[in-house]
């Protein structure tokens, strides 16, 4: 047979893709980490009853599905949704993995769920999975100290790649003033919606009095799952110079990008979790990012972010003054610009290596459980 140079015969049939139950398969993040060319991700199976595009509870981690369709998949990746199970039902997970000689790459993203109050039972399923996991991976080098430490295994660190497809990205409207969203979205349990508004409206108070022309804006969505915080919120920004709240619809990813590219810095609201998926798309943005030194979210880009703490609006201005002393924070200018473009083809780059990172992480615990 033909041969290319320094390759496999030419006419010989390729490689079959590595097929992955990812948990969940149509979430941004799996997308972005998954090589299409290498890793067959199969769709999310829809729970019975559920509504169109419904994935959870994820049916992939059922024994009784995993046994139906293990001569499907080669590979089960956990992101998110094992908070739809008790502790005791993903050891069965895992008992049914390992019985069936699928291996299982687990990724920690939440120490601490976003969704929940009570971490007890995230904790619990935590050591599960991290305990029956092949493979183990996280987004930061704190993070991974932390899963060493408290649950005693040592993960391999990919970072977040970006998520943003496409190559122009919006770089924001100019305005005279310097302005500052925060987004409190539908103000699920770990954003603290009060909090973060009250100290922001004594911020820029403060800073106007001494003559900085700075401007805020508060967004929440029209259905808030706090009804009672959304009012206090209202109250707070009511009559306050300077501040304002706005409610619409949840806004889809393009109308996001565009509301975050018309700021100078972005306030993140966080009462509790580890990472933050809007920290990497301020990134690509070039939006500086100022948030409560909440997780790992810092250590994410460690350059763009400046810390504050709820409840004190002195380190909330200072804050907002260090983060928009580069030029290119500056939303609309040619600075920014530019930064988007230079970012956008390192972000690139980096997704690519991430993507091949986790080729790797499949084909070892393949090797791993072919070896047991």
């Amino acid at each position: 047979p033909r041969r290319s140079p320094g390759g496999p015969p030419i006419d010989a049939p390729s490689p079959r893709r590595i097929r992955v139950a990812a948990v969940p398969a149509g979430h941004p993040y799996t997308r972005a980490v998954t090589d299409e060319r290498v890793v067959d991700v199969r769709t999310d199976p829809p729970p019975p009853g559920a509504a169109p595009g419904q994935w959870w509870p994820p049916q992939v981690l059922l024994p009784e599905w995993l046994d139906a369709h293990a001569p499907e998949i080669d590979v089960v990746h956990v992101h998110f949704g094992s908070e739809s199970y008790s502790a005791a039902e993903l050891s069965a997970t895992v008992d049914a993995v390992r019985r069936l000689g699928i291996p299982l790459v687990y990724t920690v993203h939440d120490l601490e769920n976003p969704q929940l109050t009570d971490q007890a039972a995230h904790r619990a399923a935590l050591a599960v999975l991290i305990a029956g996991a092949d493979e183990v991976t996280t987004l930061t080098a704190p993070t991974a100290a932390e899963v060493e430490r408290d649950y005693g295994r040592s993960p391999d660190v990919i970072p977040h790649p970006t998520l943003v497809d496409g190559a122009t990205l919006p770089v924001g409207r100019a305005h005279a003033a310097t302005r500052v969203g925060v987004h409190l979205r539908d103000l699920r349990p770990n954003i603290d919606g009060v909090g973060t508004t009250a100290t922001l409206v004594r911020a820029v108070a403060d800073l106007r009095a001494r003559g900085t022309d700075v401007e805020a804006v508060v967004r929440l969505n029209e259905n808030v799952r706090d009804v009672e915080a959304a009012t206090s919120i209202d109250a707070l920004a009511d009559g306050t110079e300077g501040v304002r709240v706005e409610r619409s619809a949840r806004l889809d990813d393009d109308a996001l990008a565009g509301w975050l590219a018309d700021l100078d810095a972005c306030v993140l609201p966080y009462s509790h979790g580890t990472h933050s998926g809007w920290a990497e798309l301020c990134y690509d943005l070039a939006v500086p990012v100022v948030g409560t030194r909440v997780g790992h979210v810092a250590a994410q880009h460690p350059a763009d972010f400046h810390a504050f703490r709820v409840g004190d609006p002195v380190s909330l201005e200072r804050a907002i003054v260090d983060a928009t002393a580069p030029g290119w924070s500056i939303a609309g200018s040619d600075a920014r610009g530019a930064e988007v473009a230079r970012r956008r083809i390192e972000r690139v780059d980096e997704r690519e290596r991430v993507r091949r990172a986790h080729v790797a992480l499949y084909r070892r615990s393949m090797r791993t459980e072919d070896a047991a």
